[in-house]
């Protein structure tokens, strides 16, 4: 699944690439250059950071699931218990 941004996203993005560019590298960027460098960056690097996210949250789901056993338990029976 391509990773799609908000047009404001992506100006954003591209104002920080930019500015990154100028300050960390000594490297001036135009608009078109650091679009281009953004859109590697989402096809390139985007899918491993997509996928890294959606197995954390999977083995966060999966922890927390595996509580329910714990934190959602009642004990059965326990009428005559009482006495």
């Amino acid at each position: 699944m391509p990773i799609k941004l908000s047009k404001d996203s992506e100006a954003f993005l591209i104002g920080s690439l930019k500015r990154y560019a100028a300050e960390e590298l000594d490297l001036e960027l135009g608009d078109l250059k650091a679009k281009l460098l953004l859109d590697y960056v989402l096809k390139e690097v985007g899918p491993s950071v997509y996928n890294q996210a959606v197995a954390d949250a999977q083995a966060n789901l999966q922890e927390k699931v595996a509580d329910l056993g714990v934190d959602c338990f009642e004990a059965e029976f326990t009428y005559w218990k009482k006495g």
